[in-house]
């Protein structure tokens, strides 16, 4: 956890709100995947999913070991960087960037199609388009208002839909699972070909869509170097028994069958765009539990998918501040909206890019396009660790991959160069086979690089070379918290005089009170983002509680917390100190903070420590133990 005087940082998110975030993105893709893939591979879907799952485990032990080293937004961008120099860094943070647009396209525009449960008429053109950008523009307005991510709304929906998956592959086993017709719907080389084999191993890896949520993460884990790998290693284990069992339930609901000269299975074709409901409907239930069942996929599907694309914008806007913030775009991409400080001009660059890929309604094309960019990314992210273990073996390194070669001294993870190998013969596979990575991907790459080189000889700078935006220096009276008596967090624009007379009082002469601005960072942004004038804001206002406490002759301590959870904030900050009482004048508060806000209701039901709170004259008191009435 980071120290205040460091950078007054508050990680709060454990292993569960890892694993339902991680989860929650890389679980939705089984929403369009498997009819993305069972088009292609027919009687081998299963097969090929646990192929593509192989490369997904390699590539997130990757994962786990570089963000546990890096606790930072930009996954493959970032190791790149740490590796290599800027270039290669942009390179690989260029590529992630196309896998966030296909996330936010894809998950939106198969949000209708799962609402088609109740509205038929969203599963086709026009509908699915209209309802998937509508989707995006919703999305993107909500993102600028400075929209964030519920961490008990995310982890209660992974349960639900871990639940939900479970138990349809449950029922699928009672009801129609038939080995011996899974074994019988195989023909190879003919269903499926080489060729549709081939082409369905390139695309399946858009099942696993999500992992870079690993490394965004990581820079809110309390604990990065436990907390990431076991969060990982739960995803994999849920991720790889969902697909396993609900792609072999699924070819036993919908088999392959002989239709003229060719082999199809309705997964691929009429339940293409929303193959779970498929799966429901022919497991030979009927009337009023059929109905119930194919809303209640439909909601649930239709809510993580939600979810998902918002997931994705809040990726790419990290992503975007991430390479702003290192001078890799322009810092038109690091712009905060004047109210609601959240990036408005990557989300709305990135939003328009995605609903404009969704207006050819091809789902195939958006599968296509996320190997293209996925495949670049994980290669890079795999290359980059291992050239870590080369060039700084003794970098700490809270997780270490397994399966360990000493070569010339240097203990090189074999994980990552089978890991590496696969993904880029994957993404080989992709650009041979795949018209939309030739003539969208490769041309996205070109584009980007040469944008890259101009943009860095406009600004005088070496396009090798590690640049940051200069940030001004912390005030040298920034000082560090030590055990205290009280704590008086502050909001807003003002503090009471009165609640540092009040907190004084109750703690003594001889007692300290600790003033702490909390600044809470928009979801969109990285953690450490700038904000250089709501940091300057703070320390004014804690400047001149400094001046009033010293008037009235009170012993005074102050701090700044950068937090998404001020309300978790304050509780291990009470918690690390001893704090007696936490004293809070909401008078000053923002207008979501006044009287019993969700701050105030957070403290009061973790209470750490005394509590009390000043709301318009009245004091809402609560003990450790047994409330006191108000």
């Amino acid at each position: 956890m980071a120290r205040l005087t460091e950078h007054g940082l508050r990680r709060s998110v454990g292993v569960p709100g890892l694993f339902a975030t991680a989860y929650g993105n890389v679980g939705s893709s089984i929403y369009y995947a498997l009819g993305l893939v069972a088009a292609h591979a027919l009687g081998l879907t299963p097969l090929v999913f646990m192929f593509a799952g192989g490369l997904f485990v390699l590539t997130a032990k990757t994962y786990a070991e570089g963000a546990a080293m890096f606790p930072e937004a930009g996954g493959s961008s970032s190791f790149a960087r740490h590796a290599f120099n800027d270039v290669v860094s942009f390179f690989a943070g260029w590529a992630l960037s196309l896998d966030y647009i296909i996330t936010i396209a894809i998950s939106a525009f198969f949000v209708p199609h799962y609402l088609g449960a109740f509205f038929p008429s969203l599963t086709h053109n026009p509908g699915d388009i209209i309802g998937g950008i509508v989707t995006i523009v919703l999305l993107a307005a909500l993102n600028i208002r400075g929209l964030g991510e519920s961490a008990k709304l995310n982890l209660f929906l992974a349960v639900a839909d871990l639940c939900t998956q479970v138990l349809l592959v449950g029922a699928g086993i009672v009801l129609v699972l038939d080995p011996s017709l899974l074994i019988n719907q195989v023909h190879l080389g003919v269903a499926p070909s080489w060729t549709q084999l081939i082409f369905a191993l390139s695309v399946a890896m858009v099942a696993y869509t999500g992992i870079e949520t690993v490394s965004n993460m990581a820079e809110e884990a309390k604990d990065p170097g436990h907390d990431i790998p076991r969060a990982v290693n739960l995803v994999l284990i849920a991720v790889l028994g969902v697909y396993a069992g609900i792609s072999v339930v699924a070819l036993s609901a919908l088999p392959v069958v002989h239709h003229g000269s060719h082999y199809v299975t309705e997964l691929g074709t009429t339940y293409e765009n929303d193959p779970v409901l498929g799966i429901v409907s022919r497991l030979g239930l009927h009337g009023t539990v059929l109905t119930v069942a194919r809303y209640y996929v439909g909601v649930l599907a239709a809510t993580i998918l939600f979810i998902a694309t918002n997931a994705g914008l809040i990726g790419i806007s990290r992503l975007s501040w991430s390479l702003a913030e290192h001078r890799q775009l322009p810092r038109l991409f690091a712009q905060l909206h004047p109210t609601h400080r959240t990036p408005w001009f990557t989300i709305i660059f990135f939003s328009i890019l995605a609903a404009v890929l969704i207006l050819p309604g091809e789902t195939t094309l958006l599968g296509n396009l996320y190997s293209f960019g996925a495949m670049l990314s994980f290669t890079t992210a795999h290359v980059s660790v291992v050239a870590l273990r080369i060039k700084d073996p003794d970098r700490e390194r809270p997780y270490r991959m397994p399966w360990n070669v000493n070569i010339r001294g240097r203990p090189i993870p074999m994980t990552a160069v089978l890991g590496g190998l696969g993904t880029f013969a994957a993404w080989v596979a992709v650009v041979a086979l795949h018209n939309e990575a030739r003539t969208i991907g490769i041309p996205w790459m070109v584009l980007g690089i040469a944008g890259y080189f101009v943009y860095r000889r406009q600004q005088g700078l070496r396009p090798t070379r590690h640049y940051e935006i200069e940030r001004p220096e912390r005030p040298p009276d920034f000082e560090e918290l030590e055990y205290r008596n009280a704590l008086v967090p502050i909001f807003g624009d003002d503090v009471s005089a009165s609640a540092l007379s009040s907190a004084a009082k109750l703690i003594g002469r001889d007692g300290v009170v600790y003033a702490i601005y909390v600044l809470p960072v928009p979801s969109q942004l990285s953690l450490e983002a700038g904000l250089e004038e709501e940091e300057a804001h703070g320390r004014s206002v804690l400047e001149s509680a400094r001046i009033q406490a010293k008037r009235r002759g009170i012993k005074i301590r102050t701090g700044l917390i950068r937090t998404r959870n001020p309300g978790a904030a304050l509780v291990e900050e009470a918690q690390r100190v001893g704090s007696d009482v936490i004293y809070w004048s909401t008078i000053h508060a923002p207008a979501g903070e006044q009287r019993i806000g969700p701050t105030a209701a957070y403290l009061l039901s973790k209470r750490p420590c005394r509590i009390i709170i000043e709301t318009d004259n009245r004091r809402v008191r609560q003990p450790r133990e047994e409330p006191v009435p108000a």
